[in-house]
């Protein structure tokens, strides 16, 4: 059995932020990721970031992560690829396999920075040939230049849904559409506009009601909805596409903090059942801290200071930094985080209060 002071599962923004904190403090750090290549959705993202300078404005994803990555290995942080953690048992042990190896890593402290997974939507024929999400959208012309169709139909009209459509512009399709739900479109105005002055429409209060096509797709039914979200019979439009992408949220990964039996609260506007935790980003489980999509769903910049919060706590756990240091590092991210959360969009997270634990031992977060 081998041992670390601090194992990060999830080579994503998050747990390259945390893996970075914990090794600057002296800490001993593995980084574990089940894909060939860390970065996790940094390197989908070729657009430019929003925010402030300290979240990196106008640098775009992919150099993010190059840099995340270059810091890890300057730190000499153990970066284990094409590895799977499939459990974490008693004593903070995780179970790993790894091209046919299996063994096990003890570690004094877990930090779950496992993501989320995308959401589906049913409708008839939405297994055809041609039905994806948007994350496989963009990795297929982001990460492996494939264009999986020429004319794409978007489902959601996010933020990931609004960008994806335009990067799916950029390389070369078209979009004949974008279809939301909701009265209104759900991401930043600046991406709609974008999409809009290209000519593509924007239906919303729409949703597909079928597709069409027998082997492979060719096409969409779209139907209006009322407010009460009901179909409006007789509102039905045929939109030709050889792509249906389906934008429609995400779900945070939860599965291995379940497995360590962290306490668990509900919150649809964070994605589900979310592991609940204090403002150090420790969960009931003295020995565990999540960070990213896991702890709720919201941006790659949110999930990077979240990283550097749970590896700062991690490491004060260790002793690595004395505790007036670890406060004046914290309060610093904290209000990092309070910025990226103003406005509209992130006043739910902002103000919300039922992810985090109460109780003598672990101080009320809001």
């Amino acid at each position: 059995m081998e041992e670390t002071e601090v194992a990060i599962i999830g080579a994503g923004p998050a747990g390259l932020a945390a893996a970075i904190e914990v090794a600057q403090a002296g800490g001993k750090v593995v980084l574990i990721d089940e894909n060939k290549k860390p970065g996790g959705q940094l390197f989908k993202q070729i657009h430019k970031f929003f925010g402030s300078r300290a979240h990196r404005a106008g640098v775009r994803g992919i150099t993010i992560a190059e840099d995340l990555l270059k810091e890890c290995e300057r730190l000499g942080v153990t970066t284990l690829l094409d590895t799977v953690a499939y459990g974490i048992f008693a004593d903070n042990k995780i179970g790993l396999v790894s091209r046919g190896r299996a063994w096990t890593l003890k570690a004094e402290q877990i930090i779950l920075a496992t993501g989320a997974s995308e959401n589906a939507l049913a409708f008839p024929g939405w297994t055809l040939p041609g039905v994806m999400g948007a994350g496989a959208l963009q990795t297929m012309i982001n990460v492996h230049r494939v264009l999986p169709g020429k004319c794409i139909l978007m489902v959601g009209s996010g933020n990931v849904g609004l960008i994806v459509s335009y990067q799916t512009m950029q390389a070369g399709a078209d979009v004949a559409a974008i279809v939301e739900a909701a009265p209104s479109i759900g991401g930043y105005g600046v991406h709609a506009a974008k999409i809009s002055r290209a000519g593509t429409p924007i239906y919303t209060s729409h949703t597909v009601k079928r597709a069409i096509g027998n082997d492979h797709v060719e096409g969409a039914e779209l139907v209006a909805l009322d407010e009460r979200w009901n179909p409006i019979e007789g509102t039905e439009k045929h939109i030709p596409a050889d792509t249906i992408c389906l934008s429609v949220g995400l779900t945070p990964l939860t599965e291995l903090a379940r497995m360590a039996g962290c306490r668990f609260t509900y919150v649809p506007a964070l994605g589900g059942h979310v592991p609940v935790h204090n403002w150090d980003m420790r969960t009931s489980k003295e020995n565990i801290y999540i960070a990213g999509d896991i702890s709720g769903i919201e941006e790659a910049s949110t999930a990077m200071e979240e990283g550097r919060l749970a590896g700062i706590a991690a490491a004060r756990s260790l002793g690595l930094i004395a505790d007036n240091e670890a406060e004046t590092l914290k309060t610093e991210i904290r209000a990092r985080l309070a910025s990226l959360r103003e406005g509209p969009f992130g006043e739910l997270r902002r103000d919300m209060k039922e992810p985090f634990m109460k109780g003598p031992e672990i101080t009320h977060a809001g």
